[in-house]
């Protein structure tokens, strides 16, 4: 019987060092490898593909449909754009590289300016973002390089947008720019910036004095969100009279459920004109949006729109006739999994006058439309 109580003692005694039957120890301290891990700079590498089909109704004899960037094709398979990109984030600087290809590119860089040999869309066109930022207060940032604009509701990147084609509004404001932008964000419903660029949609320079740009998002509620973005600038080459061009855009968001997206956008231009036309020039834009999600898969979305350019201060048709277009669009979107995106668009354009290239030469129309098919994948 004593035997056994001496047996127990040596196998607690032995036991102990492995912290069996004794007071365990403190845990380590993981505070300081979560911190350091925090400020380790992520790299994310990622891809995105949209291939579309469109038939235009007014068959252009050249393929080329007008008045757009998005689709741009009549009558044939291609891609409206492929990107790959790389994004660095860190606590105190980030940066992006997207380098892009497609029918879209093409269309929106051919007005890049061309000045000099080393200027122009050769190249240009292929970057559709390189900018570094760098963190100058808790929330202030700075970042330079060229970068997606600041104006407008409707982006470059088909995924983003309520409908699939791009209103002409948009279509005929800036998608990138290259310069300066400073973001504050002073509270979780406030976010301003100022921008310090090239030009209007410029990455090759043609004058000498930059241009200025703001933009403010206010979210009033969850689900209600204003924004005011501008533009001022002088869009005339140094060897001509300048030419001061002010563009506001004003852009409304409501999302009362997760079913129903609306929104609306409103732009107004102003431009001088040069000396042998007096007074100022002027173009406006509006559209209107709705969508709606009759299951988590499934979005319908219509708009309805107007642009009118009677000045020539934005849209050159090279005919007597300016454009002055209404239009609407429907289009169904399917998310058969989480990373394809099948979009169809039917949309329809009148203008006052005869301004859409139709299948003969020389022929014009006062109306469009066209039917479109996307089939997008984001890697």
């Amino acid at each position: 019987m004593v035997a056994l109580p001496r047996l127990l003692l040596v196998l607690l005694c032995g036991l102990m060092p492995l912290g069996i039957g004794a007071q365990s120890s403190p845990a380590p301290d993981t505070t300081k490898a979560v911190a350091a891990a925090d400020t380790v700079p992520k790299i994310t590498v990622g891809a995105f593909l949209d291939g579309y089909y469109a038939w235009d109704f007014d068959r252009p004899y050249n393929f080329d449909r007008a008045y757009t960037t998005q689709p741009a094709r009549h009558a044939e398979f291609n891609i409206n754009l492929a990107y790959l990109e790389t994004k660095l984030t860190a606590p105190n600087f980030r940066g992006r590289l997207a380098l892009q290809f497609g029918t879209s590119v093409q269309a929106n860089y051919a007005g890049e300016p061309h000045i000099g040999g080393v200027s122009g869309p050769s190249v240009s066109q292929f970057i559709q973002e390189a900018s570094a930022g760098y963190k100058l207060g808790p929330t202030l940032w700075i970042d330079g390089g060229i970068f997606a604009a600041h104006t407008g509701f409707e982006g470059f990147i088909s995924r983003d947008n309520l409908t699939y084609s791009r209103s002409l509004m948009a279509d005929f404001s800036p998608y990138y720019e290259a310069g300066v932008k400073v973001t504050w964000t002073p509270s979780a419903a406030v976010t301003a910036q100022l921008d310090v660029v090239n030009g209007w949609q410029d990455i090759s320079n043609y004058n000498t004095p930059p241009a200025v740009g703001a933009r403010v998002d206010y979210s009033v509620s969850p689900v209600l969100t204003l924004s005011y973005d501008n533009f001022v600038g002088n869009v005339a080459p140094d060897t001509a009279v300048p030419r001061v061009r002010f563009y506001n855009d004003w852009i409304a968001q409501y999302n009362p459920t997760g079913r129903w997206q609306f929104a609306a956008a409103f732009d107004l231009g102003l431009q001088s004109r040069t000396a042998s036309a007096d007074g100022t020039a002027t173009w406006y834009g509006g559209a209107l949006y709705a969508k709606y999600h009759p299951t988590a898969r499934v979005g319908v979305v219509a708009r309805v729109e107007r642009y009118a350019d009677p000045s020539r201060a934005i849209v050159q048709t090279n005919l007597p006739a300016t454009l002055a277009v209404s239009g609407a669009s429907l289009g169904v979107d399917v998310n058969p999994v989480p990373r394809i995106l099948w979009r169809t668009e039917v949309r329809v354009l009148y203008d006052d006058r005869p301004v859409f290239p139709t299948h003969t030469v020389g022929n014009y129309s006062g109306h469009d439309g066209f039917v479109v098919t996307s089939l997008a994948l984001t890697i």
